[in-house]
């Protein structure tokens, strides 16, 4: 078998861990459609997992991750949008009730994306991906004495801000939320506290989730 040991190993303890306690529910799954309720939009980090985070089970949450968690706003131009067409699936087909931009502290694109040294400007997609968040650092200014990880928290707040802004620009998203039939949420979590933080639309202010 060519895939790695830590995959397999992986996989022998999910057949006789998780799917052996919880075979009906998959048996169920696997015979009907998914009904999840939620969607999450996280990044491909390896170390901020929505489902680990949320101990969320089988079924449970529909989940999208890219690089740094963007949300691009509504281009309908015939061209390749994973993200926009996984959007127009969880709201049109899946009917979900929430969606959650989750971002993380930490995180290496956007890191990349506002450093002087970025190598993100000679990548065939990445560079191009993240041209967004140098729309964001400019409006986010440096605060005085803040040093260089302070400032990208900002920053990765900032984006998750404006990725709920370019959510509001997809027409079925905003029509749904007026409706008060689907709800928009954004979170950023600190990877080494194992904290997460919530984003106060009203107060446009981050709060500490209480566990």
């Amino acid at each position: 078998m060519s895939l790695p040991a830590a995959l397999l190993n992986g996989y022998a303890n999910f057949r006789s861990g998780r799917y052996a306690a919880e075979s009906e529910r998959y048996e169920k799954l696997g015979q009907g459609a998914q009904k999840p309720k939620v969607m999450i939009i996280a990044c491909c980090d390896s170390r901020a997992a929505p489902e680990t985070i949320f101990d969320a089970g089988p079924g449970e949450m529909f989940v999208v991750r890219n690089v740094a968690n963007l949300v691009p706003p509504y281009t309908p131009d015939g061209g390749h949008h994973s993200t926009s067409a996984a959007l127009e699936f969880a709201v049109m087909s899946l009917g979900v009730k929430h969606i959650v931009v989750m971002g993380h502290g930490r995180c290496g694109g956007i890191r990349a994306a506002v450093s002087d040294a970025s190598p993100l400007t000679h990548t065939d997609f990445i560079g191009s991906w993240m041209r967004a968040i140098k729309d964001v650092t400019r409006i986010v200014p440096r605060e005085e004495g803040s040093d260089d990880s302070l400032h990208e928290r900002h920053i990765e707040r900032a984006s998750i801000e404006h990725s709920l802004a370019n959510l509001r620009t997809f027409p079925w998203i905003r029509m749904k939320e007026n409706r008060k039939e689907l709800s928009l949420h954004g979170v950023w979590f600190d990877i080494s506290l194992g904290e997460l933080h919530a984003y106060d639309e009203g107060g446009a202010d981050w709060e500490a989730v209480k566990a």
